[in-house]
């Protein structure tokens, strides 16, 4: 499905960054693997998982590259997409899959740890999708087809929130927006622009949600394998996904459910400012009408 493509996968050395390297280079892509090598809370560790990757990639018959810039910086994602270009001269897929947690109940969630999660989740798809976007605008005016696609990685947290990731939810909800703005701005240079919401058996979620993350028996579907969720991302980084853009996908197991954002629900209008009694009045009837939001997860 992706042969001849060039993919980029962000936070690959492990988990589901894994997996969706792996799976492209099933289907033909040559990777470039991109890891920081740290720890989940952010901290530098240096066993080289990007490069574990490669080889296991390279073992297998396909082509991969190992990248260890930090790609929630200038440089790193700049360097990043130029690691794609040296070694294949072009970049038609970006997976944008890195990010860690530092979870906190919002009274005891400091500055640095917000900081942290939305220069990683946040600024670390915006660099990459930036400078990538640079280079398909260029090939685009230049009178070159250009054929690209992003995988942007938000979260269940990022759509309904979640309880003691206040900072890990509004990167991952700013996520979605970013999706949106990129499709809208990039359809006319030939860039699809998606993301996906998966559900998966990682380092960062098999500690928070150790019971719904358990392994299953021995010979059952293992629901939570992070594999589970890359053949959505590896179609949507294809050309087969031709037309698909500005949609959210959540992938867990064997279900894939398109999400569908916000929209107008019930409305008043009277033409006229409102009292804040008026005002509240007009609300609690809208609010009758409509339908109840889900809970975030962890919610009682």
């Amino acid at each position: 499905m992706c042969e001849g493509r060039v993919v980029i996968v962000t936070g690959a050395g492990r988990g589901l960054g894994r997996a969706h390297a792996v799976a492209f280079a099933a289907e033909g892509a040559r990777v470039v693997v991109n890891d920081l090598g740290v720890a989940l809370d952010g901290s530098p560790q240096a066993d080289g998982p990007a490069e574990q990757v490669v080889a296991r990639i390279r073992a297998a018959g396909g082509e991969a590259v190992a990248h260890g810039g930090d790609i929630a910086s200038a440089e790193g994602a700049a360097s990043l997409v130029r690691c794609a270009l040296d070694h294949y001269g072009r970049l038609d897929t970006l997976v944008n899959n890195a990010g860690f947690l530092r979870d906190r109940m919002l009274v005891n969630l400091d500055e640095g740890a917000w900081d942290a999660v939305m220069r990683v989740h946040l600024k670390g798809h915006f660099l990459p999708l930036k400078h990538a976007a640079a280079w398909w605008r260029a090939e685009a005016k230049a009178g070159r087809q250009v054929a690209a696609r992003v995988v942007n990685t938000s979260s269940g947290a990022g759509l309904l929130g979640s309880v003691g990731q206040g900072n890990y939810s509004a990167a991952k909800a700013g996520i979605l927006g970013l999706t949106m703005v990129a499709a809208a701005e990039m359809g006319r240079y030939g860039v699809q622009v998606n993301a996906i919401a998966p559900a998966a058996r990682t380092r960062m979620t098999e500690e928070a949600f150790a019971a719904a993350m358990a392994p299953p028996a021995e010979g059952e579907f293992d629901a939570m394998a992070p594999e589970n969720v890359s053949p959505l991302v590896v179609w949507l980084g294809s050309d087969a996904s031709a037309g698909v853009t500005g949609r959210v996908f959540e992938a867990e197991g064997g279900r894939i459910t398109v999400m569908e954002g916000w929209r107008p629900g019930p409305t008043a209008d009277r033409g006229a400012r409102w009292s804040p009694a008026e005002a509240g009045e007009a609300a609690l009837k809208l609010l009758s009408a409509s339908t109840a939001p889900l809970p975030p997860y962890g919610a009682e």
